[in-house]
């Protein structure tokens, strides 16, 4: 029979009487290890204290507003039978991975039998910026780690054909684009002359010099590399097959860090003029126009590289807006900059037909200001990406994918299967690589018996479009469906004497509070740097920091960084640099 047990505050440093704001249980619920139980606040930083086992909730003995010490009580509880601290059993509690409709779990998977050439203590399989992460971190923590990887360099899809390339290319496109902007003000350049292979030669290098420290990185912390394709054979094998033959991986402990892929649209000709953000990377050619078919991040980031090496862009956008979900006065500044530049942005208009054509790629559009067919040099399609759960047979391990190939995971990132873990995009959304770093380390922790968990109260997105769009916690939508109470502060940029230095007048900064507590809940920026600045935002919302915190935090002057200060005080009602009399 189960016995009662007392949970009580455990070391948090030299802090004493220190404030509980939040409790997050009552008697009578079910919660498991790592549940967070109570907030704390002290006067650095709020931090939540979790549960040490699974089990129910007997009774509370705190209640918010109350101050604690190390060793005061905070609730009674009936563990649940068997379970012990993840730092004693970390292969031994299961995680709380909801089922998936339609979804078969075969909790042995399949059997194999046959010769291993490899065995080791953790395989990941995947090495973006989420899998490197991960087998780095348990290399260093002792595990025997080996990492596989698809292509012929480590890094990924991020590395190799994402993230750097993209960035490398979006720099040159904002030369181009200054140079061009600083005639008006007396400074004159000739018309770039654009040399495609030199371009490529010199994004490949930047890629090249990340993905060779990689290797150097992987060295010397040990961890063996094999090169190929993965996939699973059972619950503890791994076969890999790549141009040099094949091989038999054994593990005892697996982080899958498979990735996700650009998705397809059906239907589509099978025609070398229709690209992938992948293809698109290698500059193989710049038509006379081309149509990018998603106004999403992806392809509106590419739109503009190629807009700046002088092709005519058109965007085509299923739904009425360009980047779904994303606040509308966030994407306003980039939505008016890129109509004077692109030849059209068709919003809830949709593509029924590509014919591959001779002279180029005949399309045909459906919607309410469809135009009539078009010809188009080239065709990026740029719909999202899919999670490649279903491209590992997951299944042969027992772990359970869904029909969009995304693996489930608990707070651990143990999927199902306790001693295999999954991170990033093949988790599901945000697809981020940043994201996918922070999973990677707790995955690799707790493989190493290490007590941690994924909770990260805010996770910043950016479109490194022209202007870059960022945002972070919660958007404006959001919060206006769940009827939230809140309230913003706004610094328009034609205000920043940094902006305007810049020639770019185009920008905000906007802020979300909590209206009860204060803190900030939610940001966005839009300008240039907003993916730079958005990190301090983030901080503010994990920092639990109010309008104050920020506003009385001195930002160097002129700076774009002042802009999240003056917006914090436009809230708090004491900024000075515009007129808005305070409110409160």
């Amino acid at each position: 029979m189960a016995v009662s047990k007392e949970v009580k505050v455990p070391d948090i440093g030299d802090f004493t009487d220190v404030e509980v704001i939040e409790v997050h249980v009552s008697p009578g619920d079910s919660i498991v290890t790592e549940d967070p139980l109570i907030t704390l606040e002290t006067e650095k930083a709020a931090m939540d204290v979790p549960a040490p086992v699974s089990g129910e909730v007997g009774s509370v003995a705190v209640a918010v507003g109350d101050k604690v010490t190390e060793g005061s009580l905070i609730l009674t509880m009936t563990p649940a039978e068997d379970d012990e601290p993840a730092e004693d059993k970390p292969e031994a509690s299961e995680p709380s991975v909801p089922a998936e409709p339609g979804v078969a779990v075969a909790a042995s998977g399949a059997e194999f039998s046959g010769p291993v050439d490899i065995e080791t203590d953790l395989t990941v399989l995947g090495s973006g910026p989420g899998g490197y992460t991960a087998a780095f971190r348990a290399a260093d923590l002792g595990l025997d780690v080996t990492l596989v990887e698809r292509y012929p360099t480590l890094g990924g899809v991020c590395l190799n054909v994402g993230c750097i390339p993209s960035k490398a290319l979006l720099h040159a496109a904002k030369v181009i684009e200054e140079a061009e902007t600083m005639s008006e003000f007396g400074i004159r350049f000739g018309t770039p002359e654009i040399d495609p292979g030199a371009l490529r030669e010199w994004k490949n290098a930047i890629v090249g010099r990340l993905t060779n420290g990689l290797d150097g990185l992987a060295k010397q912390r040990k961890v063996r590399v094999v090169h190929g394709t993965g996939r699973f054979l059972s619950p503890q094998h791994l076969h890999v097959e790549s141009e040099q033959g094949e091989q038999v991986i054994g593990f005892k402990q697996c982080i899958i860090a498979a990735g996700s892929e650009s998705a397809s649209l059906p239907g589509m000709p099978d025609d070398p003029r229709i690209m992938d953000s992948t293809d698109s990377l290698e500059l193989a050619e710049l038509p006379a126009t081309m149509l990018v078919i998603g106004g999403g991040i992806i392809g509106l980031e590419m739109a503009c590289v190629y807009d700046a090496l002088g092709v005519e862009v058109s965007v085509v956008e299923l739904t009425d807006t360009l980047m779904p979900g994303v606040d509308a006065d966030l994407v306003r500044p980039l939505e008016k900059r890129i109509s004077g530049r692109y030849s059209e942005i068709l919003k809830g208009t949709r593509v029924t037909e590509v014919v591959a054509e001779d002279t180029g790629l005949r399309v045909s559009f459906d919607g309410p200001d469809a135009p009539k067919p078009q010809v188009f040099g080239r065709i990026l399609v740029a719909v999202g990406r899919s999670a490649n759960g279903l491209r590992v047979d997951a299944d042969k391990a027992g772990v359970a994918v869904n029909a969009q190939g995304i693996i489930t995971v608990d707070r651990q990132m143990r999927t199902n299967v306790p001693h295999i873990f999954a991170i990033g995009d093949i988790v599901g959304e945000p697809m981020l690589a940043h994201k996918a770093t922070h999973e990677g380390k707790v995955a690799a922790e707790v493989a190493a018996g290490r007590k941690r968990a994924f909770d990260a109260r805010a996770i910043p997105s950016v479109a490194y479009t022209d202007p870059e769009v960022a945002w972070v916690g919660v958007t404006e939508l959001e919060a206006k469906a769940d009827g939230l109470d809140y309230g913003k502060g706004v610094f328009p940029w034609a205000a920043s004497g940094r902006s305007l230095a810049l020639n770019r007048d185009d920008g905000l900064t906007r802020i979300l509070f909590d209206n009860a507590s204060g803190r900030v809940i939610g940001a966005g920026v839009v300008g240039p740097h907003a993916g730079d600045l958005i990190a301090e935002l983030a901080l503010a919302i994990e920092m639990g920091a109010d309008a104050e915190d920020i506003g009385l935090t001195i930002h160097p002057h002129p700076t774009l960084s002042e802009t999240v200060a003056m917006a914090a005080e436009a809230f708090d009602g004491t900024l000075t640099d515009l007129y808005m009399p305070k409110r409160r």
